[in-house]
């Protein structure tokens, strides 16, 4: 987690009566030397996770009490719920610690106050002075109430923060404490909300029964198989942090609702990644139809069609706007081969209809060409892309003006997703009653060029770019996973007699534990750590560093050359543990690629956790075919 990203802290001191008056503060924020002075570890006696909710308890002399954090769905609200599981009676004290900001912005080192408080009937609401951020806050049930004493928490440390070359420290503000009495059957909850003075009326122990019933709703709605296996069914539940409905879109999401329509996106990672088009097609198997979401997928697909400009998926929404950015290539060829995955699920063949006006354009604005230099070549029918300044696909890193990655030219993926594309539209428009040969034609020679020019057989690998930038190597020789594609879609574009050697040569340079790798070691430019400021971690980003999404076009692969589920479950052995080691129960953005191999980047990332979970059934030896 983005340690900097938190708006309320809790300091929570418990007081209870035997032969002395013990207290203890548990999550206190008072800063030693750059550490929190807090005295959880000598009474936190158990952690659990259970239907996406954390739950500490605390043993305190003779009493024994249990915290439980809940977020209500679709709400941007949070619930600290106390119960007293052991012991007569328990007087806490809780006092909220505020550095509310985005989590993006600048840390707060303010001298002066930086927040207005007022109060009524037991409702408080904090602005953050110079901003339009308002926070609700209250203690349900209101007990001996709020006492107003203004208290700064000096220096809080992020060590993230601290370790990327940030700023790392701020000032926390307490306007304030509770004081509550804790009984037996009796909860507390103390509730933070930017949703309005409703959202506190949020009954604790009611909002977890109804997170516990939604978590039981989503393991309903997966297939049986999928909710039997422990691992699979915990990457059920983390699949729905990602699907949400757009926050910033307001009038489509209107407009929707009065159709009937469904209005969904995926968020590509948490704490900083909105919704992105090429995150969102690649996630969309496991998200929504591993896990039988069918319908969620459906509208998924359908909002990304209202937003096709030019031929081409939009690469992001910027938070809080309306007007998306294109400057992808890959975006939409995934969003064929999302459609593809969708049909082959659910049979439903209304959605290729309604789409294919959509895609049509789209083929035919690749054809003619369109922004930021993507265009088909005539010359050999294959897929060329770059502008100045730009990176187009998924290997996007760009720190002050620097493409890391530019891979301007012919890039391997791009020709295996559009081959895919045009062999989908050839089968598409022909089941549609309006057959084109055009498509046929074209995915022949694209089929035809690329095996002509992407087969090193001194390399035993594909070549990641062809035909690059003037000044370049005209092929780039860089080992990279991005051969992969050319074996894993359902119409592979490489010859069938190449897939052993390149498979062998991916498995044995870039597999790892944890996904594969991006570069190859031995390259001048692989970097086998994530670490450092944000040039150093750009730099690395995508030139060596492991990335989890990738295992699953690597095993489907592999599978189609070994089809033996039990040996490719072993690649795939590693990520259970990890649910326990980053952000419980999710899967991480990346990983260094040299051992410890840490995780790194968002603490929970979409298509991580879709991927692993693909491949996870791909491998279950007792699916059946």
């Amino acid at each position: 987690m983005q340690e900097s990203a938190g708006l309320v802290f809790v300091s929570l001191q418990i007081s209870h009566h035997t032969s002395a008056e013990i207290a203890l503060h548990i999550n206190g924020l008072q800063v030693v030397q750059g550490g929190l002075d807090t005295d959880v570890h000598r009474c936190l006696t158990r952690f659990q996770w259970s239907h996406l909710m954390p739950t500490w308890r605390y043993d305190v002399g003779a009493v024994v009490i249990e915290k439980t954090i809940v977020m209500p769905h679709n709400q941007n609200t949070v619930c600290v719920v106390y119960r007293l599981i052991e012991g007569d009676a328990a007087t806490l004290r809780l006092r909220p610690f505020l550095a509310f900001r985005r989590q993006d912005a600048v840390l707060v080192h303010e001298s002066e106050w930086p927040f207005t408080l007022s109060f009524t009937r037991g409702l408080y609401e904090v602005r953050r002075d110079r901003t339009d951020l308002c926070l609700q806050f209250g203690l349900a049930p209101a007990n001996d109430g709020f006492t107003c004493h203004e208290v700064v928490g000096e220096h809080a440390l992020y060590r993230v923060e601290q370790g990327r070359g940030y700023d790392h420290s701020e000032h926390l503000y307490s306007p304030g404490y509770f004081t509550a009495r804790l009984t037996q059957g009796q909860a507390l909850t103390f509730v933070a909300t930017t949703e309005g003075r409703e959202a506190l009326q949020c009954d604790g122990l009611s909002a977890v029964e109804h997170q516990q019933r939604r978590v039981e709703r989503l393991l309903q709605m997966a297939p049986p198989e999928v909710v039997q296996d422990p691992f699979s069914a915990q990457l059920v539940a983390a699949a729905d942090a990602f699907v949400v409905v757009p926050g910033s879109r307001l009038e489509e999401t209107r407009q929707a609702r009065a159709s009937g329509d469904q209005i969904r996106t995926v968020i590509a990672g948490y704490h900083w990644f909105g919704d992105w088009g090429r995150d969102t097609m690649i996630s969309l198997e496991g998200l929504t139809l591993c896990t039988g979401r069918h319908a969620e997928a459906r509208a998924i697909l359908q909002t990304f069609s209202h937003y096709v400009r030019d031929g081409l998926l939009p690469n992001l929404f910027p938070e809080g706007e309306r007007e998306a950015l294109y400057h992808t290539v890959d975006a939409t060829l995934w969003y064929f081969h999302a459609i593809d995955r969708y049909t082959a699920y659910t049979g439903d063949q209304t959605l290729i209809a309604e789409l294919l006006p959509v895609l049509k354009s789209i083929i035919d604005h690749h054809v003619r060409g369109t922004r930021y230099g993507i265009g088909v070549d005539p010359l050999d029918g294959l897929l060329r892309a770059g502008a100045p300044g730009y990176q187009l696909t998924w290997m996007d890193a760009k720190v002050d003006g620097w493409v890391v990655t530019p891979r301007r030219g012919k890039p391997v993926e791009i020709q295996a997703l559009w081959h895919n594309a045009l062999r989908l539209m050839a089968d598409w428009s022909t089941a549609a009653g309006m057959p084109d040969e055009r498509y046929g034609r074209l995915a022949e020679q694209v089929r035809t060029a690329f095996n002509l020019r992407y087969w090193s057989p001194a390399l035993l690998h594909l070549f990641d770019v062809v035909d690059g930038e003037p000044g370049e190597e005209i092929n780039d020789v860089a080992c990279r996973p991005n051969q992969v594609f050319a074996m894993s879609l359902r119409h592979p574009v490489l010859d069938r007699m190449h897939w052993e050697p390149v498979l062998d040569t991916v498995r044995r340079q870039l597999l790892t534990p944890w996904g594969l790798r991006t570069l190859a070691p031995g390259h001048p430019a692989y970097k086998p750590t994530y670490e450092g400021d944000l040039r150093s971690r750009d730099a690395a980003y995508h030139q060596g560093t492991v990335w989890p999404w990738l295992i699953g076009h690597f095993i489907e692969a592999w599978l189609k050359l070994h089809p033996d589920r039990v040996a490719a479950r072993r690649f795939l052995a590693n990520l259970p543990s990890h649910l326990r080691l980053a952000c419980v129960g999710s899967i991480s953005e990346i990983f260094d690629a040299e051992p410890p191999e840490l995780p790194r980047g968002c603490i929970a990332q979409a298509w991580s956790v879709a991927e692993a979970l693909r491949a996870w059934l791909m491998t279950d030896p007792d699916r059946p075919e």
